[in-house]
């Protein structure tokens, strides 16, 4: 979904990985990492798994982009109960994820987290 949601744009890369992150960003050659905030909560566990990647790679950056806010209470857990309540997601996330969610998770199934 993620890929399909940004083809339009030539800068992306999607790419997944298993283990830690800052093994991943050493394989890339990278040393910055992006991570959004949402709220103070995502601020205070984001800044601890910063510091941790800090101290076992210490040439690594995090860097926080807060959300608009406009998106800034959103959350997937959030989109996937008002789907299943039978409520339209559409303003909230883009087309290719509301045709997943109407194709493959029927309204009123149960959500887990």
């Amino acid at each position: 979904m993620i890929r399909e949601a940004t083809e339009h744009l030539p800068n992306i890369q999607v790419d997944s990985f298993e283990g830690l992150l800052v093994d991943y960003v050493a394989r890339r050659g990278a040393d910055v990492v992006l991570r959004g905030i949402r709220a103070i909560s995502d601020y205070e566990m984001e800044l601890q798994m910063a510091l941790l990647n800090r101290r076992m790679r210490p040439r690594m950056e995090t860097v926080f982009l807060m959300a608009s806010e406009a998106h800034s209470f959103l959350s997937s857990r959030m989109v996937k109960e008002i789907f299943r309540l039978g409520g339209d997601v559409t303003g909230f996330v883009p087309e290719i994820v509301a045709k997943y969610l109407r194709t493959k998770m029927p309204p009123h199934a149960t959500v887990g987290n």
